[in-house]
C-alpha cells in the first residue's frame, strides 16, 4: 500500500478533482502554485488583483478538497469504526452528519462513515454546474459563498478529527510536516475570507492561534 492509500479505500480516497484545461480556474489554480512556491502562504491566500472573487473561492475550494483526501488517505487503515466510533475532535466535540436531502436529522455515525460521506456530498456539490459552474463567464449563484462556507466548516472537522485522534500516527508517518502545512494554508485561507465562525473553530483554537494571532 502506498503512503496514502491509493486503491486502499477508494471511497474515501478519491481521484483527484481538477478545473477544466483552459479555464479561468486553470488560470487561477497556476497563480496558487507560483505563490505557494514561493513560500509566502500568507501571500498565497489572498485575491490576485482584478481576479473574480467567486472563482477564487470555487478554485481554492477544489484545491482544499483534494488536499484533505489525501491527507485522510494516508490514515485509512487506522481510522476505522473500530478505533473511532465517533466523528470526534477530543472529548468536548462529536459530529453528526445530516445532509438536508437524504439524511435531515443528524446521526451519529463512525469517523470514517461521516467522511465517507462528507467527500460524496462534497463531490456532488463540486460536480453541481448551477453551484460550481465549469464554463467561463457561466454565473455562479448569489448564495454561493454560504455554500462554501458550509463545505469549509465540515473540511475543518476532518482537520479536526486528524489533530485529535491520529496526530501521533501522522508524527509515525513522518507526515507532520505536510499536515501541519496544509492546515496552515486552509486556515489563512478561511480566515482571509471568513469562512468559518470562530465558535467552529474551538476544537483546534490554540493551534490556530498560534497561526493567526486573534
Amino acid at each position: 500500500m502506498s503512503l496514502f492509500g491509493i486503491g486502499r479505500n477508494q471511497r474515501t480516497f478519491r481521484p483527484k478533482k481538477s478545473a477544466p484545461s483552459g479555464s479561468k480556474g486553470a488560470q487561477l489554480r497556476q497563480h496558487i502554485d507560483a505563490t505557494l512556491g514561493s513560500g509566502n502562504l500568507r501571500e498565497a491566500v489572498r485575491l490576485p488583483p482584478g481576479e473574480d472573487f467567486n472563482e477564487w473561492l470555487a478554485v481554492n475550494t477544489v484545491d482544499f478538497f483534494n488536499q484533505v483526501n489525501l491527507l485522510y488517505g494516508t490514515l485509512t487503515e487506522f481510522c476505522t469504526p473500530e478505533n473511532c466510533p465517533t466523528m470526534s475532535a477530543g472529548p468536548k466535540y462529536e459530529y453528526r452528519w445530516a445532509d438536508g436531502v437524504q439524511i435531515k436529522k443528524p446521526i451519529e455515525v463512525s469517523a470514517p462513515k461521516y467522511v465517507e460521506y462528507l467527500m460524496d456530498w462534497i463531490e456532488s456539490q463540486l460536480d453541481d454546474e448551477s453551484l460550481f459552474p465549469q464554463r467561463l463567464g457561466a454565473p455562479f449563484p448569489s448564495n454561493f459563498k454560504d455554500v462554501v462556507k458550509t463545505i469549509f466548516k465540515r473540511l475543518f472537522r476532518v482537520y479536526a478529527h486528524i489533530y485529535h485522534s491520529h496526530f501521533q500516527k501522522i508524527v509515525s508517518l513522518k507526515e507532520e510536516a505536510h499536515l501541519n502545512t496544509c492546515f496552515k494554508h486552509f486556515i489563512l485561507f478561511t480566515c482571509e475570507f471568513n469562512l468559518i465562525d470562530k465558535k467552529e473553530l474551538a476544537p483546534l483554537q490554540e493551534l490556530i492561534e498560534s497561526i493567526v494571532p486573534y
